[in-house]
Parts: C-alpha cells; sequence; structure tokens
C-alpha cells in the first residue's frame, strides 16, 4: 500500500472514530452520516497526515491514536471540570497570562493537532508559533509557573508523547 493510500485509510478510520466519540450513534443515520464525513475528510486532507515511511507498522500508530484519543477527551473533561469550578467561585484568585513552551515534535500535522489540542482544552489557547524554535505561545486561564520547562510539562507533556508515537 502507497503511503498516501495508507495516510488517508488512517484518517478515515481516526476521523470516523473522533465522530463516533463526539455523537451517539445510537441511530444509522448517525453511523452512516460518519463513515461520509470521514470519507470526506480523508479524500480532502488525508495525504497530509503520513508523509513518509516509518518502520512501525500502521496498527500500532493506529492503536496510539486511539490511546491519544482517550487521553484527549480525559484531559477535555479535566479542564471543563476545573473551569466550572473557577466559574463557580468567581472569588479564586487566578492568574491568566501567556507562558511559552517548548515541543519536540516536528512534523507539520502533528504540530497541528498538538495546538488544536491545547486550544481545545478549556482554560488554554494556543497563540502563537515559532516553528524555527519550536515553541508556542499558550494563554492560560492560571498560569502556575513562568518556568517554560514546567510549562511544557503540564500543557504539552500531556499530548506530546502519544503525538510523537502517531506522526513522528
Amino acid at each position: 500500500m502507497r503511503i498516501e493510500q495508507r495516510s488517508r485509510l488512517f484518517v478515515f478510520i481516526f476521523s470516523f472514530l473522533v465522530w463516533c466519540a463526539l455523537t451517539s450513534f445510537t441511530d444509522l443515520q448517525e453511523v452512516i452520516t460518519g463513515v461520509v464525513v470521514a470519507a470526506l475528510v480523508s479524500l480532502v486532507a488525508g495525504k497530509f497526515l503520513i508523509t513518509s515511511e516509518k518502520s512501525e507498522h500502521i496498527i500500532r500508530r493506529l492503536i496510539s491514536a486511539i490511546k491519544y484519543l482517550f487521553k484527549f477527551l480525559w484531559e477535555m473533561a479535566k479542564a471543563n471540570l476545573h473551569v466550572a469550578y473557577i466559574v463557580i467561585h468567581p472569588g479564586l484568585p487566578i492568574k491568566p497570562g501567556i507562558v511559552k513552551i517548548k515541543t519536540k515534535l516536528t512534523k507539520d500535522s502533528a504540530i497541528t493537532v498538538l495546538t488544536n489540542s491545547i486550544t481545545l482544552t478549556p482554560g488554554t489557547l494556543t497563540v502563537d508559533l515559532n516553528p524555527e524554535t519550536q515553541e508556542l505561545y499558550i494563554h492560560w486561564i492560571e498560569v502556575l509557573s513562568t518556568n517554560v520547562e514546567k510549562n511544557t510539562k503540564t500543557i504539552g507533556g500531556k499530548f506530546e508523547p502519544l503525538l510523537t508515537e502517531v506522526f513522528e
């Protein structure tokens, strides 16, 4: 199987799994719609995900992608509860600000997924990216540290190891 075909297959499977995770696929129409949407996404953007040969089998990468999906959903649920707690208790002292984190990811698709994961997690928002130095600037609702390494571990460290297994 060629690289482009593998990439499209991977994008189709991953997109369909995301669709299933975000909807209550109790009706056949929802499943069919998910298959159609995943097929369209894989046709339009499928060739950009896997761009080089990798020694690991696609099944290992797919398993890592599924692990990433569950990790992302878990982190998003925790962040939703944390932001809800802040909203319910407006007297809590929060310290919003922009922090810098570093990433070891090199592929554009991996960095895009990382930045989207950070942005979709409540309480954080990717503001800027410096591709030369592999630095991300994140607006954080509650800055815990100004240390780049600590912030990298706290914010990006949740997702980066699994994204490395999937993309790099």
